[in-house]
C-alpha cells in the first residue's frame, strides 16, 4: 500500500516501525520519463516490424524460380524516343491504360 504524490515527487508507504518516504528530483523524474518513452517506442516499433515481416513473407516471390530473360507485358507499343534521330532508342508504352 503506497501513496504517490506526483506534485512533490514523493512516495509514502508503511514500514515496519514508521512511514517510509522516498523522494527524487525533477531532473531524475525527467530522465526516467524520457527513458520510458524510448522503451515504449522501441517496443511498438518491434511489434510493427514483426507484423510487417509476416506480411512480407506471405507475398515474397519464390527464390527457386529462375527468370532467364525479360518478357515485356502484353498490350505494349514500341515508340522511338527521338523520331528525328535514327539511333533506334525506343521505349515501350502500355496501350491498355485508361485515358486519364
Amino acid at each position: 500500500m503506497a501513496i504517490p504524490n506526483y506534485t512533490y515527487l514523493k512516495l509514502k508507504m508503511l514500514g515496519p516501525h514508521r512511514v517510509i518516504t522516498i523522494s527524487t528530483s525533477f531532473q531524475r523524474a525527467y530522465e526516467c520519463e524520457v527513458e520510458s518513452c524510448k522503451l515504449a517506442s522501441a517496443t511498438l516499433a518491434s511489434e510493427e516490424l514483426t507484423a510487417i515481416g509476416k506480411d512480407i513473407t506471405k507475398g515474397a516471390p519464390d527464390a527457386k524460380r529462375v527468370v532467364r530473360s525479360f518478357e515485356p507485358a502484353n498490350n505494349v507499343k514500341e515508340v522511338l524516343v527521338n523520331p528525328d534521330n535514327s539511333t533506334d532508342k525506343t521505349v515501350h508504352i502500355g496501350t491498355a491504360l485508361s485515358p486519364k
